[in-house]
């Protein structure tokens, strides 16, 4: 289940996505692990790196949806191959994860406009070796789009646009920039516009990179930039939703990029940790290093598992079917926090030694904290998420299965999601189904009764509209209902790919005590009345102890050492 770049074929794929997966990690092993952390010590610009995806029409053949592909028959936009780049690219490191993430950014608004010219430009710039930037953010207001200070006044037929952006990856160097702002004098949501930039423009300027990183993360001002009608993406509402509908699409991929860099930390981990004798036995003998390991693997299987079957629920949407609009957000929030985890799970263990320059670790560690802080932080992908759960809960409808999505198809729903609301409209299937079928699993029927708390508190002890209003309480209400959506899909998936049910277990045990810590936290809030603390306190559990099962997931972990080591 976990990526492994010796064993890497992803048979699933067709051949040239097969090809280009494979020649990416052939480039990063040729490269070698010495460049790789020389090259991040030294805040190198990926360059090479990008000259290589250029070269090899990387991401011209994976972010080129087929209406823009001329035919070309390896072209479009297909959700499963995009997730395994990306967690290719996490894999090596969060700064060539990057440049890939901010060119998805930058083409949201590009493949979601019905402007031709801008489409067949965009597309010619990625066959060029081009790459994209999205140009929402501004120093002053961060992502509230609501208040841009960049913006079009009138000329003659077009616009001269004046401002600037802040926190723009590839706004150095990107082809493709869409640019969000406002047209001066005209009020209400018709104010609002995308347009095309190019950072080669001479009314184009780059400020600054504003982290100290290999990656670039740019402060670029317009100075009466000209802005014709070929320009404009999109108008009004629109615009405003294409903001909205861009980061749905784009946020997705964090999560693989927290998958790709925590698979690598554990690999190096047990590597060290194993052949690393203390006190005249191998670390991995102590106890609390084998917990910690066990955990991490369970915690790193939990995200895979369900990233992976989110990614159906992505590609299977329509109009009838926005489930994925719940995933999407858990994908972001909850699995780059468990990224964040399981490498301080691994990072605890090697103590000193993931502080060495030549270790990959060292680097995961300095920047998988910016994963879940990226494309919205957690506080407000909670908030989003809070708004699916009475449906999801309370309100179950019937839909057909939807199969694993591995197809070669392009996914062109995502560019027509229509405008961004009515997410409290979206219905579910019943939740209750895929825990009712592994309820034999020890663990998972113990979750399953902490969940059954939630709906009790609901449903006995609700918020009240004081509470509703308090962003503190919610926030801690809505991480338990978190943990029972991400419990389903990794029961799910885990079912589909016939998963042992002693990692399961392990997995649901880690869950049980998630729920218990989440649970005291909502106790603890100065709002939660006696009722709902009394309820809170009660779904406590321990998790079912089995040392078989502990110690045959543990032989799992153990067994990882050795297996990967990135070529020097």
């Amino acid at each position: 289940m976990l990526l492994n770049p010796h064993e890497y074929d992803p048979a699933h794929f067709d051949a040239e996505t097969r090809r280009l997966l494979r020649a990416t990690i052939d480039w990063f092993e040729q490269r070698g692990k010495a460049k790789l952390t020389e090259d991040y010590h030294a805040r190198t610009f990926y360059a090479d790196f990008l000259e290589f995806a250029g070269k090899e029409g990387l991401f011209s053949t994976f972010l080129t949806p087929a209406a823009n592909a001329e035919g070309h028959p390896d072209k479009r936009w297909d959700t499963s191959r995009v997730a395994a780049l990306s967690e290719i690219l996490g894999f090596y490191g969060l700064n060539y994860w990057y440049p890939w993430q901010v060119t998805i950014l930058g083409l949201g608004p590009v493949w979601q406009s019905g402007n031709d010219v801008a489409r067949k430009r965009a597309a010619d710039a990625l066959d060029a070796g081009g790459v994209g930037a999205f140009g929402l953010s501004e120093k002053d207001h961060g992502a509230d789009i609501y208040s841009s200070d960049l913006v079009l006044t009138k000329d003659g037929d077009g616009y001269r646009a004046n401002g600037s952006k802040y926190y723009i990856g590839n706004g150095n160097c990107a082809r493709t920039v869409s640019v969000f702002g406002r047209i001066d004098g005209v009020e209400g949501p018709d104010q609002y516009v995308f347009f095309y930039a190019d950072s080669g423009h001479p009314n184009y300027h780059v400020v600054k990179n504003v982290v100290p990183s290999q990656m670039y993360v740019a402060e670029f001002r317009l100075e009466d930039y000209p802005v014709h009608a070929e320009d404009i993406l999109h108008v009004g509402a629109e615009a405003f939703s294409a903001a909205l509908n861009t980061v749905n699409i784009g946020k997705f991929n964090l999560c693989f990029g927290g998958i790709g860099m925590a698979t690598h930390s554990l690999y190096e981990a047990i590597t060290h940790a194993h052949n690393r004798v203390l006190y005249g036995k191998p670390v991995t003998d102590f106890p609390h290093v084998r917990r910690e390991f066990v955990e991490a693997y369970a915690r790193l299987t939990a995200m895979k598992l369900f990233s992976d079957r989110a990614v159906d629920y992505f590609r299977s949407a329509h109009p009838d079917d926005r489930r994925y609009l719940l995933f999407n957000p858990i994908t972001k929030m909850k699995v780059t926090t468990e990224a964040q985890k399981v490498i301080g799970l691994v990072a605890d263990v090697v103590a000193a030694k993931g502080f060495e320059a030549d270790t990959y670790l060292a680097m995961s560690k300095n920047d998988i904290d910016g994963l879940p802080k990226l494309e919205g932080t957690v506080a407000v992908n909670l908030a989003l998420i809070a708004k699916f759960m009475p449906n999801y809960l309370f309100a179950p409808q019937e839909y057909a299965p939807v199969p694993t999505r591995t197809d070669a198809v392009d996914d062109e729903f995502l560019f027509r999601q229509g405008p961004a609301r009515g997410l409290s409209k979206v219905r579910f299937h019943d939740w209750k189904t895929a825990y009712a079928e592994a309820g034999h699993i020890p663990n998972v029927a113990l979750f399953t009764e902490q969940a059954g708390s939630l709906v009790k508190l609901l449903t006995e002890a609700a918020p009240d509209e004081a509470q509703q209003a308090d962003l503190d309480f919610g926030l801690a209400l809505t991480e338990l209902f978190t943990l029972i959506v991400y419990g389903q899909l990794i029961l799910e998936q885990a079912g589909i790919t016939g998963l042992d049910d002693e990692v399961v277990d392990q997995i649901f045990a880690v869950l049980v005590q998630d729920f218990s810590v989440a649970a005291v936290d909502l106790n603890g809030k100065a709002s939660s009345t006696e009722a709902q603390q009394a309820i809170a306190l009660a779904a406590l559990r321990k998790p079912v102890v089995d040392a078989g099962r502990f110690e045959n997931v543990w032989a799992r972990v153990r067994a990882l050492s050795g297996v990967y080591a990135m070529h020097p």
